[in-house]
C-alpha cells in the first residue's frame, strides 16, 4: 500500500535547451589572442633581422657610411658558368645589366673631364664580390665605343680568366714584365669581344713586389701609349696588398661591394687601406643587386631598373 501511494519529489516544468555552440573554449578570442601574438614575433623578427643586417641595400646606406659616390648599380646575373655572364652582356644589349654597365662606364669618363681616365683598377674587399664581372663587363663597353681596350688580369695568384675566354696562349703579365716576351706577344684577342687581353701566370715571385717594380710601371706606360682604356682587374685588398700597389699606377679606383652581403666592417677597413696607401678610391660600385630583394625590402620604387615601371626598357 505505501508503495502504491508514493509519488514524485520532482516534475519536468520545461525540456532543456540542446546547445548549438561550445561554451567552452572560447575560439573567437584565442583566435584574436593568436593574431596578436603571431604580430608580435613577426614584428620582432623583422626588427631582430634589420639590427642584424650587415650589409648595404641602398646606395644612400653606402654612401652615408663611406662618403663616397656609388657610380655604378650593377644587378644579378643569373648564370651557372663563367663565361655565360659575358654572353649575357653580348646578346640582350638593352637589358638593366647592360644600361647598368654603361651608366657606370658614363660616370667615370665624367669623373674627371679635364684629364680623362686612361687606367682604371677594379678591386673589392673580399673575393667573389663582381669586381671581375664589372672589368669584363666596362672592357666590353668601352669596346663598343670604338676606343682601343687593354684588359689586365691583375690577381696572379687566382686566376680565372680561362673561364671567360678561349685564349691559347700561356704566357702572360709576368713574361712582359720580366723581359722574357714581348709586349705584343703577350697581347690575346677576345672572340666574343673587340677587346685585348694579358692574362696572369702562375710564379713563386710575390706579385705584390713584381707590381712594385719599374719593369712594371715601364709595362704600364707603354699600355698608356698603345691604348685609350686600360682596365685592371686586381685581387680583394683585404687579402693581399696587390691593389693598394696597383692603384700607385692607375687613374680611377673603383670599389665593388656586394649587395646585401658585403659587411660595413669589410668595407671600412678595405677603403682605409687604401687611405694608408695615400691613394683614395674614386668611387663605389654596388653588384649582384637581387631585383626581387629589393621589392621584398621595399626599394624597388627608388631605382627605375629594379622596378615594375622600368620593364618597358631593359631586355628581359
Amino acid at each position: 500500500m505505501q508503495e502504491g501511494i508514493q509519488q514524485a519529489d520532482s516534475r519536468v516544468l520545461s525540456p532543456a535547451a540542446v546547445p548549438i555552440d561550445a561554451s567552452e573554449p572560447r575560439k573567437p578570442i584565442i583566435l584574436a589572442l593568436c593574431a596578436i601574438l603571431g604580430l608580435m614575433l613577426s614584428a620582432g623578427g623583422m626588427l631582430l633581422r634589420e639590427m642584424l643586417q650587415v650589409g648595404f641595400r641602398t646606395t644612400d646606406e653606402l654612401e652615408a657610411a663611406t662618403g663616397l659616390a656609388v657610380m655604378g648599380q650593377i644587378p644579378r646575373i643569373q648564370a651557372r658558368r663563367r663565361d655565360d655572364v659575358l654572353k649575357h652582356l653580348l646578346e640582350k644589349p638593352t637589358s638593366a645589366a647592360a644600361e647598368a654597365v654603361r651608366n657606370l662606364r658614363t660616370s667615370i669618363l665624367l669623373s674627371d673631364l679635364d684629364n680623362p681616365p686612361k687606367v682604371i683598377l677594379v678591386t673589392s674587399s673580399v673575393p667573389s664580390e663582381g669586381k671581375t664581372t664589372s672589368a669584363i663587363a666596362l672592357a666590353q663597353n668601352f669596346a663598343g665605343l670604338g676606343k682601343r681596350v687593354l684588359l689586365i688580369e691583375g690577381d696572379l695568384r687566382r686566376r680565372v680568366y680561362d673561364q671567360y675566354f678561349n685564349l691559347q696562349s700561356p704566357k702572360g703579365l709576368l713574361g712582359v714584365v720580366s723581359g722574357d716576351i714581348e709586349f705584343a706577344d703577350a697581347v690575346q684577342r677576345s672572340d666574343l669581344m673587340s677587346v685585348d687581353i694579358i692574362i696572369a701566370e702562375k710564379s713563386s715571385a710575390n706579385p705584390a713586389d713584381v707590381f712594385s717594380s719599374i719593369r712594371f710601371r715601364e709595362f704600364i706606360n707603354r699600355a698608356r701609349e698603345q691604348y685609350d682604356i686600360v682596365i685592371i682587374d686586381t685581387p680583394p685588398v683585404l687579402v693581399v696588398p696587390d691593389a693598394r700597389v696597383l692603384a700607385q699606377v692607375s687613374d680611377v679606383v673603383m670599389y665593388a661591394v656586394a649587395w646585401d652581403r658585403t659587411s660595413r666592417h669589410q668595407v671600412s677597413e678595405g677603403l682605409k687601406q687604401f687611405e694608408t696607401g695615400s691613394r683614395r678610391v674614386t668611387g663605389l660600385i654596388l653588384g649582384q643587386i637581387d631585383p626581387k630583394g629589393m621589392r621584398r625590402y621595399g626599394y624597388s620604387d627608388r631605382y627605375g631598373a629594379y622596378s615594375s615601371y622600368g620593364k618597358g626598357y631593359f631586355e628581359a
